[in-house]
């Protein structure tokens, strides 16, 4: 009886706060380095005289090193342990993102860019693999709900904050501000060896390539896709859009909410993290209103296209919480940081390509609403998948 309530009862608060801190100021860092580049990005152009394509790669270069990197990030999970490899990650992360306040030309601009997304994309398998050794299994899902508040308050604090607040502190100096946003991450690196739990390396050879056997990392591969295109596509032609329907003023306060929307998913996420995390129905259903929320963007005008936006920006993360938590539920300790990896491989892969795609038919046929309309195609297309996903868990074995 003594050993059953030593297994089932939770850590002590005490125990259980440092680590929620962590993980939330990790999280944190899986978006301050990308999205303070659009705010600073017309300063970075006018000196070092950037052509509209260079000055856009700033923010989609590290997007498509997120599927690249994540590789790397399974790879080091397998050899050298999931925290190990998140500390690694966070310090090539603050190498690249000082870096891009440092470099004297386009060329190591870019290039430190690269370096900044990989560190970015190696963090990311390596939370979720963290997870069941920190955290009881009960825990889990309201572990990866804490720490993905972190990256979507990331988000909205990089893109909000960085010109009213932090720069004028930085005598508006686009250089001294990324330094200020990056180089505190190297302190939650060397915070992250503070839990006594998980200290040991892999033993053994740990696969770390993909298994493409394995039905769900397609299938939350696929459904990551729709929703990083949802959000990032929308995101990038959401100016297009509002000019062709003539509300072109509007895009501040459009903006405003569309991505204030993600701070509010990750806190209901937060509040319902045990309740929907794992199931299949929740993950219908959000995948579902995203669609209908992208669809109300094109159909509608004046303030229902932007509420229906901010509709589906608000699911669209809640989708991405549930699906990003679904590896440390339903696979084993060993196999979480791989599993995370492949669904983040096509995940990313396709937030970058399938938005790109709809920009080439919008500038084919004149009309921004074509490259909503081909994100919508894609989803629909990879909707019916979500209805075959067998998230029931494996046994996960002690720490």
């Amino acid at each position: 009886m003594a050993e059953h309530l030593a297994a089932t009862t939770p850590p002590p608060p005490a125990r259980l706060l440092p680590v929620a801190v962590l993980l939330w100021l990790a999280g944190l860092y899986l978006r301050i380095p990308v999205l303070v580049a659009p705010p600073l990005a017309p300063f970075i152009s006018n000196e070092l005289t950037l052509t509209q394509a260079l000055t856009g790669a700033l923010t989609t270069l590290p997007i498509l090193m997120l599927a690249i990197g994540s590789m790397p990030g399974s790879l080091a999970i397998a050899r050298i342990g999931p925290r190990n490899t998140l500390a690694l990650a966070m310090v090539i992360m603050v190498i690249g993102s000082a870096g891009r306040a440092l470099v004297p030309d386009t060329l190591t601009l870019m290039l430190a860019s690269v370096v900044m997304g990989l560190g970015v994309a190696m963090m990311q398998p390596a939370l979720p693999a963290l997870l069941p050794r920190w955290l009881e299994p009960h825990h889990l899902a309201l572990g990866s709900a804490i720490y993905m508040n972190g990256m979507l308050m990331g988000e909205f604090i990089g893109a909000g904050i960085t010109l009213p607040v932090l720069m004028p502190l930085f005598d508006n100096s686009w250089r001294a501000t990324l330094l200020a946003w990056s180089l505190p991450a190297l302190l939650v690196a060397a915070a992250l060896y503070l839990p006594k739990r998980e200290w040991a390396k892999p033993v053994g050879q740990v696969a770390w390539l993909p298994d493409w056997s394995n039905p769900l990392t397609l299938k939350i591969g696929l459904l990551l896709g729709l929703s990083g295109s949802m959000f990032f596509g929308l995101n990038a032609y959401m100016g297009n859009l509002l000019e062709q329907q003539g509300q072109f003023g509007k895009l501040s306060d459009a903006l405003f909410w569309f991505n204030l929307a993600q701070v509010l998913a990750s806190l209901i996420m937060l509040k319902m993290a045990r309740a929907w995390v794992g199931r299949r129905s929740t993950i219908i259903v959000a995948a579902a209103l995203s669609i209908l929320g992208a669809l109300g963007a094109i159909t509608f005008t004046s303030w229902w296209s932007i509420a229906s936006a901010t509709l589906m920006s608000l699911t669209s993360g809640i989708l991405l919480i549930l699906l990003v938590a679904v590896p440390p539920l339903v696979t084993t300790s060993p196999e979480t940081g791989r599993l995370s990896a492949g669904t983040f491989l096509v995940g990313y892969t396709l937030a970058f390509s399938i938005p790109m795609l709809g920009g080439l038919i919008a500038d084919w046929t004149g009309d921004a609403r074509h490259a909503i309309l081909t994100i919508i195609a894609y989803s629909l297309l990879v909707l019916p998948r979500a209805f075959t996903l067998d998230l029931k868990p494996k046994d996960q074995p002690g720490s």
